[in-house]
């Protein structure tokens, strides 16, 4: 079942890369709508080897499939309403990573060095944001925790291997993605953002999706 349904997401970002580049935004909209369903699915078809982890991070999933619907439609509003939606999706995957470590794990040089990066992707942004200033720093924080949270999941020598490094691959790849949906909104509107960031968005989340059938507990 896994294989299939990463095939098919494999076939279905190529069919959105090409609706976008042609901007065919019905097609790409029903099609991203398709695509984003498939990791909720992923989620739901993997053994729940700890619940608690598994019931955020559905949440976060499903969550995440409603902003991309937001993103992808045309209307005034939609991108700060795709943001808070996606804040929310964050904020449960940073619970969910809460769930299998101690928050002792949470402090540390890793820690230090994302918040630092965020610091600085925000520096660099800063110019271009205008009214978004406010909103953009929030949702920095949040997804910075939520890395720091996933790279507390990698160090936690109590799970499975596996499973901590699907989680911090994951959370690296959403992080890394939003800053090409960042530069495509503030700074300069562009294919290549498109092609950069949504397979990396992609791929992280696949990864947190199957995660839940490999993160356990030694």
């Amino acid at each position: 079942m896994g294989a299939i349904i990463i095939v098919t997401a494999a076939l279905l970002l190529v069919l959105l890369l090409y609706h976008i580049k042609k901007d065919n935004q019905k097609s790409a909209l029903l099609t991203k709508t398709v695509l984003s369903s498939l990791f909720v699915i992923a989620a739901l078809v993997q053994s729940h080897l700890i619940s608690g982890y598994y019931n955020f991070l559905l949440a976060g999933l499903i969550f995440c499939l409603l902003g991309d619907i937001f993103l992808a439609l045309p209307q005034k509003g939609m991108f700060l309403a795709g943001l808070v939606v996606f804040l929310t999706g964050h904020v449960l995957y940073a619970f969910g990573f809460l769930r299998v470590t101690e928050i002792g794990q949470w402090a540390g040089m890793g820690s230090l060095v994302i918040i630092a990066v965020g610091a600085l992707v925000y520096f660099r942004l800063r110019t271009y944001l205008g009214r978004m200033k406010i909103p953009v720093i929030f949702y920095m924080i949040v997804i910075s925790v939520m890395l720091a949270g996933a790279w507390a999941v990698f160090g936690d020598q109590n799970l499975v291997g596996s499973g901590r490094i699907m989680i911090f691959a994951g959370a690296f790849l959403f992080y890394l993605s939003d800053l090409f949906v960042a530069r495509n909104r503030f700074v300069k509107k562009e294919f290549s953002n498109r092609l950069a960031g949504l397979p990396l968005y992609y791929a992280g989340q696949f990864l947190l999706a199957f995660s839940v059938g490999f993160l356990e507990r030694l």
